[in-house]
Order: C-alpha cells, then structure tokens, then sequence
C-alpha cells in the first residue's frame, strides 16, 4: 500500500499534467462526426488545440464560442446558440462535444439550462445529440476530462436510443486516456478473435487514419458512430479499461443492466491472462492458437532478459491510469519503483504497491528521481533528463518529439514484448555509455 502525499507548494513550478478541457476534446475525437466546441476566449481553445496538434502531428477539429471581455460580462447563452447554429449549417455534425473552460466556469453559466433553452428556440436541433461535460481549467487533469466526456456520452444514451433487444456477442468497451490508438487497435483485433463484435467508446483507433479517409479535417472522420452509440444499451457487457471508466461503466449498468468488469492494466502476462479469460468466458470461445503462441514468446523473453531489469530504479510521472499499469508491469520485471509522480487523487493510487506516491508536478518529479535508471513521462521531461543524465522513455500525452508514439503498442502479448524491449534498450544503453566513461 502507497503513501499518498501532496505537494505543498502552492504553484505549479513546472506543470505535469494538462487540463480538463484537453482530455475532453482527446475523447471526443474518437467519435465520428464528432465536432468538439469549447465555450470560452479562443486562448482556452488555442491551448487545448495546441496540445493535440503537437501530439497527434495532424490536423485537430476544434470550435469555439470565441468569449469577448463584453460576452463574458453579460454572460455567453447567445454566443453557445450563435457557436451550435454555425457548426450545424457548416459543418453538419452528427454529434456535438461541449465543454466549458475555466471562464465561464468561474462566471458561473448555467450550461444546462443554455441548452434546454436553446433547444427549445430551435426545435430542428432535436436530431442532434449534444454532450455537455464541465471542464474547468483550474481544477482537475486530462485524465478527469476525459473521463467526465464519457460518462456524458453514456448518459445522453437514454435520450437518443430506447433498450433493444440484448446482442450475445456485443459488448462496449470503455477505454481510458491511458491508451494509444495503437493500443486500442490491437484491442479491437483481440476482441474480433473470439467472435465478439466490439464498440470502443471513445474508439481513438482512428484517428490515425483520418487524413486517409478524409483530408478536410473539419470533423472527427473515424471512430465510434452514432449508431453503435445508439446500440450501446443492447450491448450484453461493459469492459472498463482503467479504474476512470468505473463511473461510467456504472451508469451503463444502472440504466440497462449490463455487467461490468474493471481491468486495470492489459501489459504484464497476467494482466492479459485475465483478459483473454474474461473474453473467452464472456463469448464461451477457448483462447484462439496465436495468442497462445505469443503468450510462449513472452514468457521466453521475460525469463532470457530478466537479469537486464532486476534492482533497476525507475522514476515515473504520469496520469493515474497510465502510472498504474506501467508501475505494475515494471515491479513484475523485478525493476523497483525509486519514485511515483502524479496529476490528481484516484482510488488506485493507494493500492499500488510501492512506498508512496506524491502529487505534485514535475519539479517534484525531478528532486525524487535523483539516483534513477530510468526516467518514464511525457517529453516535458526532456530536459529534466537531461539534467539528471538520466534515459526517459516517453509515455503519456504530450509526446512532441517522437514520431511512433501514437501508434505504440503496449497491450496484449505482443505490445508487452515491444514494451519490454524498449525499455531494455534503453538500459543497455545507458550501460554502454557507463562502460565506455569507465574505460
């Protein structure tokens, strides 16, 4: 059991995490049709676009509602309904992600009521479904925007679908911001292999093909579609994927009573072992050959390279999910936890099973990871490594100077291997340069 501590600085010297509002707008874009519209001054748009943009090195669709100092006073209904009408006659969404950011916040707008007004000036709107989710700047993470996006989504369900009739081999997976769209690719062709048919929500998979099928950029080209949204309560299970989803797995579970199961982490041999059990159980499909096969090929390249990561010291700064799975397949290598850094609180952090772990931001990660092996965060840590003479290996959001991040895999037997072998490479190296300074 960890010991969780707060910073006790009352700023953020050298900031680790990204706001709500970015991991919002990150869960919208795994929605086709999907046109995220952030209400506030077109900074607050700016800095969320930014962050994507530099992340996913592709074009991002982002609205504003453009808040002026004179709006902001008089108060911002008439710029959200002027923002909806616009995107409707332009851009013809199928679906609209709105998030408010910390000015309006702090004026107070009454989001829900702009909206029901608003709906009932305009009663052609009532096709289109609009997900609102609170996204304030000043408190909260990209892991919680993220999280409260989905759980939006879930509950505007029971208003654009009726219960159907249950799909045996339809089930809903709820991914977390923990995962790459290289991660939920492999996902998807895990589920397929026994038979199910998978709908990933927020199915991120495919923003990596949206120049490919198509170049506008004006809205989400892939992801999960209005219909799957709409089949959703037909689904005859829920798969979490990250304890963030928990919340809306619930809602899932109390609107149409579809079991649930929390999975953790899936990299580590028995993280995926519980999840090829949970998938064969779910379709009555026994393990398909390949994924036994390469179950073999792990555990041949865990017990040839475990004497590179024993009593290796790693130093880790990430988003709650995301540290959970990494912390728990690097103790299964041996390799011990010299620091844990995070964003904000989660009902896994005191469940890990290290000495504590500190909220804070990453000056805090850089005085703790003193005397490391190996630095795990995002590239705002580059020059902390470099500082320190430390390796780091990139994960987490953003990730600006990598060009293979997003289609990195680390999930199932085979993105386990990869993920090993990238951090053993990593070691080697560093073991090479103490070798050549020592001769």
């Amino acid at each position: 059991m960890a010991i969780l501590s707060v910073t006790s600085t009352s700023v953020a010297v050298n900031p680790l995490k990204q706001s709500q509002a970015v991991g919002a707008t990150l869960a919208f874009l795994g929605l086709k049709g999907m046109m995220p519209l952030l209400h506030g001054s077109q900074g607050c748009t700016a800095l969320a676009k930014t962050v994507l943009v530099q992340h996913f090195r592709q074009t991002i669709p982002l609205s504003t509602t453009a808040m002026t100092e004179v709006a902001t006073i008089l108060g911002g209904e008439e710029r959200v309904e002027q923002a909806i009408l616009t995107l409707v006659e332009k851009s013809k969404p199928e679906i609209i992600g709105l998030c408010t950011t910390g000015l309006v916040e702090t004026r107070g707008d009454d989001m829900e009521r702009f909206i029901k007004e608003i709906r009932h000036r305009h009663p052609e709107l009532d096709y289109l479904p609009i997900a609102l989710v609170s996204t304030p700047d000043f408190k909260g993470t990209l892991q919680d925007g993220f999280a409260s996006a989905i759980e939006s989504i879930v509950r505007e369900i029971p208003q654009i679908c009726s219960k159907q009739k249950a799909c045996p081999t339809q089930i809903t997976i709820l991914a977390s911001s923990a995962f790459t769209p290289g991660d939920i690719h492999e996902i998807k062709e895990i589920v397929t292999s026994f038979g199910l048919v998978p709908i990933v929500v927020p199915d991120l998979s495919g923003v990596l093909d949206s120049h490919i099928e198509d170049s506008s950029g004006v809205m989400a080209a892939n992801g999960t579609t209005l219909s799957q949204l709409r089949s959703i309560s037909s689904s005859a299970f829920t798969l979490a994927l990250g304890e963030s989803m928990r919340g809306a797995a619930q809602i899932l579970e109390k609107r149409f009573n579809i079991p649930y199961e929390m999975f953790g982490e899936l990299t580590g041999l028995i993280a995926v072992d519980k999840f090829l059990q949970a998938l064969a159980d779910i379709s009555g499909v026994s393990v398909p050959d390949k994924y036994r096969h390469q179950r073999r090929q792990l555990q041949h390249v865990m017990l040839e390279n475990h004497f590179y990561f024993g009593c290796k010291r790693v130093a880790v700064a990430l988003e709650p999910d995301l540290l959970w799975s990494t912390v728990d397949f690097l103790r299964s290598l041996g390799v011990q936890i010299h620091a844990a850094v995070t964003t904000t609180r989660s009902p896994v952090l005191e469940k890990l099973p290290i000495p504590s772990v500190t909220i804070g931001d990453l000056e805090d990660f850089e005085q703790l990871a003193v005397g490391s092996d190996l630095l795990i965060s995002n590239s705002h840590a580059v020059a902390i490594a470099q500082r320190l003479k430390i390796p780091l290996y990139r994960q987490g959001i953003p990730i600006f100077d990598r060009l293979d991040r997003n289609h990195l895999t680390k999930v199932g037997y085979r993105g386990t291997i990869q993920f090993l072998f990238d951090i053993g490479n990593l070691f080697l190296e560093q073991e090479a340069k103490i070798n050549i300074v020592c001769g």
